[in-house]
C-alpha cells in the first residue's frame, strides 16, 4: 500500500515545482496584492502559460549560478566574458582574459538556495586552450508532518552537481578573432530524504533513496567574436555569437534492481548575440528552446532573455535585464564592483511567479581574478615591436622592421599587422631592387 506520508511528500515537491515553473498562477491566502504596474505586466503574458512546463527532473539545472547573470536577465549565451559562462555556453573559456575562482550564492524561492564553486584557467603554453569546472548544491527545507501536525521528520531535498569544461579558440588571431568550441560534461545526484513508517512513525532507512537519483549529461557550445560598427578603439572584439546546448544526458532513479529512467533533463537549445558599440555599454539578447529529447514532439515555451550593463568607471557597472520563460516575466537588476582583483556583483530579481504575490530574490557572487599568466605583457611586447617596425619601415629601413616584426611573431604567431608589414616590406625591397637593376642597365 502507498505510504500516505510519502504521498504528502511528493505532493510538496510538485507544489515546489509548481512554483519554480512556468505553470498556473498560485493564490496564497495571505498574499500581498500587487501594483497595478506589476498585474497588468503578469496578465500581459498569461496567455503564455505552458501546460508541458515541470515535466523534467533535476530542475535546479535551470537556475543560474546568480549574481551578474539574473542581473542581465541570463542573456548570457552570446556574452559570456566572466566565468559564469560554464552554466551558458562551455566555449568560452578560451576567451576568458583571467583565471578566476568564483563564489555564488542564490537564494531562490520557497526558503531554497544554490551555492556553487567554480573555477577557470586558460593554459599558458597553450593560450587558446582553457579549462574549468565547477561544484554547485540546489538545496531545501523538507519537512513531514503526521496527521495530527507533528513534525516527525525534518531533512533536506537536494540536487548536486559536479562539472568539468574544456574549450579551445581556433585560428584566433588580430583581425579574425577565432571560433571558440567547448564542452562541459556534467554528473548530477538528486537526494531525497527518508521518510516515515505510517505505522510505527519510525524513519525507514533506504526510503529517500529509492527516489533519489543519479544524471549524467553534456554541453556544447561554440562562439564567434568579431568586430561591426565599433566606435572606440580596443583589441578586445565588439560583437560576439553564441550558441549554446544544455544538459544533453538522461537520469536515473531509484537503486539496485529497481533503477529505471528518469523523467527527460531539462534540455535547452539557446542562441545569443552581445554588441559594444561603445565600450561603457553591453547588450546583449538570447532565445532559450526548451527541449524533450524522450518526446521529441513534445512543445515547450522558449523563454526571451535581454539586459544591460552600463560601465561608469573602470571599477563599477550597473546591470539591468528582463527574462520572459513561458507566463514569468522576470526583471532585474544590480551593480558590479572590483577592488583589489576581487570582483563582487550584488543582484536583486522581481519574479512575478504569482499573480497574487511576486516572489523577491537576492543573489550575490565574489570572483577572485587571479591574473592572465603573463598575457597581457606579452601583448604589449607584441605592440611595441609593432610600433618600432613602424618607425623602420617609415624610414625605408625595410629589413630592420622585417627583424623586429617576426620578433613580434614569435611572440603572437597570429599578430596579423605584423604579417601584413612583413609582406609590405618585403615587396619594397623587391620593387627597389628592380628599380635599382633597371637604373644600372640604362
Amino acid at each position: 500500500m502507498t505510504n500516505k506520508r510519502q504521498i504528502s511528500q511528493t505532493l510538496a515537491f510538485l507544489f515546489f515545482l509548481t512554483l519554480f515553473g512556468t505553470g498556473p498562477r498560485i493564490a496564497k491566502a495571505n498574499a500581498t496584492p500587487l501594483s497595478n504596474a506589476e498585474t497588468v505586466l503578469g496578465d500581459i503574458f498569461s496567455y503564455m502559460t505552458d501546460s508541458n512546463e515541470g515535466t523534467t527532473t533535476f530542475r535546479s539545472l535551470l537556475i543560474p549560478f546568480g549574481g551578474r547573470t539574473e542581473s542581465l536577465g541570463n542573456a548570457y549565451t552570446g556574452l559570456c566574458d566572466d566565468i559564469s559562462y560554464l552554466r551558458f555556453n562551455p566555449a568560452a573559456g578560451a576567451i576568458q582574459k583571467e583565471t578566476q575562482v568564483a563564489l555564488f550564492h542564490n537564494s531562490w524561492i520557497a526558503d531554497s538556495k544554490l551555492e556553487s564553486l567554480a573555477f577557470t584557467t586558460r593554459f599558458k603554453n597553450i593560450p587558446h586552450l582553457s579549462t574549468g569546472g565547477y561544484i554547485s548544491c540546489f538545496y531545501l527545507p523538507f519537512t513531514e508532518y503526521n496527521f495530527f501536525g507533528d513534525r516527525v521528520a525534518g531533512s533536506y531535498y537536494t540536487e548536486s552537481i559536479a562539472a568539468l569544461n574544456v574549450s579551445y579558440n581556433l585560428l584566433a588571431g588580430y583581425d579574425f578573432k577565432g571560433l571558440a568550441l567547448g564542452a562541459t560534461i556534467k554528473a548530477g545526484w538528486r537526494g531525497m530524504p527518508d521518510y516515515t513508517d505510517n505505522d510505527t512513525g519510525a524513519i525507514i532507512s533506504g526510503s529517500g533513496l529509492a527516489q533519489s537519483g543519479l544524471a549524467i549529461m553534456a554541453d556544447a557550445g561554440f562562439m564567434l567574436q568579431f568586430n561591426f560598427l565599433k566606435f572606440y578603439s580596443s583589441r578586445d572584439p565588439n560583437v560576439r555569437i553564441g550558441v549554446s546546448a544544455q544538459n544533453l544526458g538522461v537520469s536515473l532513479t531509484g537503486f539496485g534492481d529497481q533503477v529505471k529512467l528518469d523523467d527527460p533533463l531539462p534540455t535547452t537549445a539557446s542562441a545569443g548575440i552581445s554588441v559594444r558599440f561603445i565600450k561603457p555599454i553591453a547588450l546583449s539578447v538570447d532565445f532559450v528552446q526548451p527541449l524533450n529529447l524522450m518526446d521529441m514532439g513534445t512543445y515547450l515555451m522558449p523563454s526571451f532573455n535581454t539586459g544591460v550593463s552600463v560601465q561608469f568607471a573602470s571599477f563599477i557597472s550597473l546591470l539591468a535585464g528582463f527574462s520572459l520563460k513561458g507566463a514569468n516575466p522576470r526583471i532585474s537588476t544590480g551593480f558590479e564592483f572590483e577592488v583589489a582583483k576581487i570582483r563582487l556583483n550584488l543582484n536583486y530579481t522581481l519574479d512575478l511567479a504569482s499573480s497574487l504575490a511576486p516572489v523577491n530574490r537576492i543573489s550575490l557572487s565574489a570572483k577572485l581574478l587571479l591574473g592572465d599568466k603573463g598575457r597581457s605583457i606579452i601583448d604589449a611586447k607584441v605592440d611595441e615591436y609593432y610600433q618600432l617596425g613602424l618607425k623602420y619601415y617609415a624610414d625605408a629601413k625595410w629589413e630592420d622592421a622585417i627583424v623586429v616584426w617576426e620578433e613580434a611573431l614569435r611572440l603572437n604567431k597570429r599578430f596579423d599587422p605584423a604579417i601584413q608589414g612583413i609582406q609590405s616590406a618585403r615587396y619594397q625591397i623587391e620593387m627597389f631592387r628592380m628599380i635599382k637593376e633597371s637604373l644600372m642597365l640604362d
